[in-house]
């Protein structure tokens, strides 16, 4: 199989990894514990080694800010239902994903909240649109890295700035960027940052983070047991205790932990180069072949490795992704990618586009395999 699907989830997983999980598995998976027996000890170690790992990987200010979740839309629920209060006003895009803007849009229908969403041009966000649409009543921005759908990547380190100085809190969904995108927490003043694990940090499912900045007190997702203190009538409010009631993933940590080491020996900006010039090899093919064309606007140097591409009208993105699958053995992702803003925005709703998404380990022949793939599917229908 070809894999062109990392956008969703990584795959294949670095070797570190497989062999960190098969080893943490078979020798320390024991529910973790800081006062318990010496499994539940290895356990808690490798939950605070891996936030060490993660304050250090994106410079945050402590690695108790930490918070593992169960995945990135855990942890933009988290952020969103702990911070807006009624009568809020909250400023998002329509290039969000559904993990940002259904949560949003519920709240907005129950009247709860007002909520802007700024229109992208071309798959970007601008700075000043976002001061443009900030209120007296704004609390909170929640904007994308990068797009899911386009692979855009929005400047952030811009924009920070500009929600700080109104009082307002700014929420990042680095989905698409936290791997691949050097995020820096002490040069940009990021509030709420959420990842999945099982992405460009190419830990398992079932694993990511939300790093809770020191401006913000979230009110509790969950509560529950903590491991620790077992006394306390309600949730304790140490943290990252206060936002981890239940027993954490600690199997899928100890895999994500290991894909941060490599990861960071790797390279945060040679992955992305790596992807972005297969992707290029994509945009070269698509621009002169007939009825195909690129969703967005292309720019090899802010953008990530997914590329969402509009077919021909005789042929529908479900169609190639079904041919795709079972005759040439290639794995890609057509729809609308959980992300229905900008798809109308582009004009590619209700269909959507196909996305490809290539990983670190996805070579050029690939590349090449599948827009000769592409080709010979459309030969006998354009």
């Amino acid at each position: 199989m070809i894999y062109l699907d990392n956008a969703a989830t990584s795959f294949p997983k670095p070797e570190p990894v497989y062999q960190a999980l098969d080893r943490f598995a078979r020798t320390s998976l024991a529910n973790p514990g800081r006062a318990g027996h010496r499994m539940a000890v290895a356990a808690e170690r490798t939950l605070d080694d891996t936030r060490h790992a993660l304050n250090q990987f994106f410079r945050g200010e402590s690695p108790e800010r930490w918070i593992f979740t169960l995945n990135c839309t855990d942890g933009l629920n988290m952020a969103i239902k702990g911070t807006v209060r009624p009568g809020d006003h909250v400023i998002t895009s329509d290039l969000e994903h559904n993990s940002v803007s259904r949560p949003l849009r519920a709240l907005e229908k129950a009247g709860v909240i007002t909520v802007t969403r700024l229109a992208s041009d071309q798959g970007y966000i601008t700075p000043e649109s976002v001061r443009t649409a900030l209120t007296p009543k704004t609390t909170l921005v929640a904007l994308t890295h990068a797009s899911n759908v386009l692979g855009t990547v929005q400047p952030i380190e811009a924009i920070a700035p500009i929600v700080r100085e109104a009082g307002a809190l700014f929420l990042v969904d680095a989905a698409q960027s936290a791997g691949v995108v050097p995020i820096d927490l002490r040069a940009t003043p990021i509030d709420l940052l959420a990842f999945p694990g099982h992405k460009c940090l190419y830990g398992p499912t079932g694993t990511g983070a939300l790093y809770v900045g020191s401006r913000v007190t979230l009110k509790p997702w969950r509560e529950g047991g903590t491991g620790g203190d077992s006394s306390s009538e309600t949730q304790p409010t140490l943290l990252p205790y206060l936002y981890e009631g239940g027993t954490p993933n600690v199997l899928g940590v100890a895999g994500l932990a290991a894909g941060i080491a490599w990861v960071s020996e790797r390279g945060v900006e040679t992955i992305r180069r790596h992807e972005v010039a297969l992707l290029e090899r994509v945009v070269a093919w698509a621009e002169t072949a007939e009825g195909w064309s690129v969703a967005g606007r292309w720019d090899s140097a802010t953008h990530v490795g997914a590329l969402s591409l509009i077919v021909p009208e005789a042929l529908t993105p479900q169609d190639l992704g079904s041919i795709l699958d079972a005759s040439f053995e290639i794995a890609v992702r057509p729809g609308l990618h959980c992300a229905p803003y900008i798809h109308r925005a582009q004009g590619t709703f209700p269909d959507g586009t196909l996305r490809l998404s290539p990983g670190p380990f996805t070579t050029s022949e690939e590349i090449d395999t599948f827009v000769a793939a592409l080709s010979e599917i459309t030969a006998g229908v354009l």
